[in-house]
Parts: C-alpha cells; sequence; structure tokens
C-alpha cells in the first residue's frame, strides 16, 4: 500500500508549469514526463545559476491508461511544449504528480507570456479535467 501513498506530494500546493519535454519513461507502473519548465515570458528554458537546465519531473498513472487519454512517446516526443498541473514533492525537488489533464501546444507554437498550453489556438487535451488553479507559484531561485 505504500507504493500507492501520495505523501511524497504537498496535495496542498498546486503549480501550473509549460516547458520543453526531454524525455518519457514509458514505466508500466507509473508513466513519467521529464521536462525543461519554460520562463514566464515563453521564450527561454529554466535555468540554475550555473546556467544549467532546471529538470522537472512529472508521475502520472501506468503507460497503458496513459496512452488512452493520449500520452504517449509519439504524442509527447523531446522538443514537445506543453502545460502540466501538479502537486510538487514535498522534499523540495523538482518534481510532481499530475493533476487533471496535460495540454499539448501545436508544433512550433508556445503560448503568449503568462499563459499555458489550454491558452493556445490548436492546442490539443489529454486526459481528463482542466488545468488546476495555481496555489503556489514555483521560482527556480
Amino acid at each position: 500500500m505504500a507504493h500507492h501513498s501520495f505523501a511524497m506530494y504537498d496535495r496542498t500546493t498546486t503549480y501550473v508549469l509549460t516547458g520543453v519535454v526531454a524525455n518519457l519513461n514509458p514505466d508500466p507502473s507509473h508513466l513519467q514526463i521529464v521536462f525543461v519548465p519554460l520562463n514566464d515570458n515563453r521564450d527561454a528554458l529554466v535555468r540554475d545559476a550555473d546556467g544549467e537546465r532546471i529538470m522537472w519531473s512529472v508521475d502520472m498513472e501506468g503507460a497503458a491508461a496513459a496512452a488512452r487519454a493520449g500520452i504517449s512517446a509519439s504524442n509527447f516526443a523531446r522538443g514537445t511544449v506543453f502545460s502540466v498541473s501538479l502537486n510538487p514533492l514535498r522534499n523540495g525537488e523538482p518534481g510532481g504528480t499530475r493533476v487533471g489533464a496535460l495540454f499539448r501546444c501545436p508544433e512550433g507554437d508556445a503560448p503568449a507570456p503568462g499563459e499555458h498550453c489550454d491558452a493556445v489556438a490548436g492546442s490539443t487535451r489529454h486526459g481528463e479535467g482542466e488545468l488546476a488553479h495555481p496555489t503556489g507559484k514555483w521560482s527556480p531561485e
């Protein structure tokens, strides 16, 4: 039962992040997308003080269930811009568990500053629901 616990996530905080897929781990038990967030202007990847890209991961249901919602390696290939709501890890590491649907931007089209893929014409929804209302804002500092 501990394997399915959400205790590692801060369920009182929700972030909405828009980023670029670095890779997708299609693990049968929990699909995971590793991505680099875009800055608020949506024109650059977020980097740390040393100039390294900050990598986030979002954990989801198993790969088969995710594929039924259109979340697969072919729909979320490296370089895909997407938006996700997530409950972050309690330990402060850059990761979390998905809340609601993912929204994929059309190829070559990023959201306007401060917006997310759900606001881009031609974006696609993957999974149930909308982007959750954020209760916090992640900052790389």
